[in-house]
């Protein structure tokens, strides 16, 4: 489970779109499988569980409403980008968890970010956590409260996600991060350019968390899910997302390849030392 923490935004839009993997809807209505945990005061302002009705661009504007009711509200550094989004991947080969269990890994890590306090129901910051997309956990929150003060995240925010994550896995039974050295010796960073590319080439092909690596885990996960499909087109499909994801691998391996190339040391070839033939006089 690798927690991360994105930069803020002055607009829940974007977040919420990249939860879901598509547009903002006026039309589409997103259930309790979507949407499944939100700060405890919802039930206390939304009577009738209207929200429960409530289409995505609905939920962007109930994010927002605070921006609205406190217009000068701003961080002590006079920063207006209240909106917080924070996205939960699980391992690949981690088992699907449960509606409940998604709701509690939310709330969970919105205790860790200091965004909900036990006990305060009623009163507190507006977030809701969004899981759409396989393996993905997405909670985005407003860090403005009800009362119109500004929430700042603890300092050591990033230790704090990272232990609550690894509680979480031992807890729900999950696969844990590997903490170890790679296998694979990592591209130091070096003033010359050469260096500087095989760095970014490396990050391309890391294993654990190179953005290759993750839309590989998203792609076999999603080939496994279809393959439990019943008939022979999602049997099809699932062959195919499986060749997709040993492509992705493949270039992984290329990509380190040329990175551990570039930063082979140059062997100089040293010039051919000129023979001198001594002058003999007759």
């Amino acid at each position: 489970m690798i927690p991360r923490l994105h930069v803020r935004t002055h607009s829940p839009r974007d977040p919420l779109a990249e939860a879901l993997g598509r547009p903002l809807s006026p039309n589409e209505g997103l259930t309790e499988y979507t949407i499944v945990a939100h700060w405890p005061g919802l039930d206390y302002c939304t009577p009738d569980d209207e929200h429960r009705n409530w289409t995505s661009v609905q939920w962007a504007e109930h994010l927002e409403d605070p921006y609205l009711e406190h217009p000068f509200t701003a961080s002590a550094d006079d920063d207006r980008r209240a909106i917080l989004h924070l996205d939960i991947r699980l391992h690949p080969d981690d088992r699907e968890l449960t509606g409940p269990e998604w709701a509690e890994t939310a709330h969970r890590f919105a205790r860790a970010t200091g965004i909900e306090m036990p006990g305060a129901a009623e009163h507190g910051w507006r977030w809701i956590a969004v899981q759409a997309q396989p393996g993905r956990l997405d909670l985005i929150a407003n860090l403005i409260h009800l009362d119109g003060t500004w929430r700042t995240p603890p300092a050591d925010i990033l230790r704090r996600l990272a232990d609550e994550a690894r509680r979480i896995e031992q807890d729900l039974n999950l696969i844990p991060v590997r903490t170890g050295p790679s296998a694979r010796p990592a591209v130091r960073p070096a003033p010359t350019a050469s260096a500087q590319l095989a760095s970014v080439l490396a990050q391309l092909a890391d294993e654990q968390a190179g953005p290759l690596a993750a839309v590989r885990g998203l792609v076999e996960h999603t080939a496994h899910r279809i393959a439990r499909q019943p008939g022979a087109a999602g049997t099809g499909t699932a062959h195919r997302l499986e060749l997709i994801a040993r492509r992705l691998h493949a270039i992984q391996q290329d990509l380190d390849t040329t990175a551990a190339h570039l930063v082979q040391p140059q062997i100089a070839t040293a010039p051919p030392v000129a023979r001198h033939t001594a002058h003999r006089t007759p």
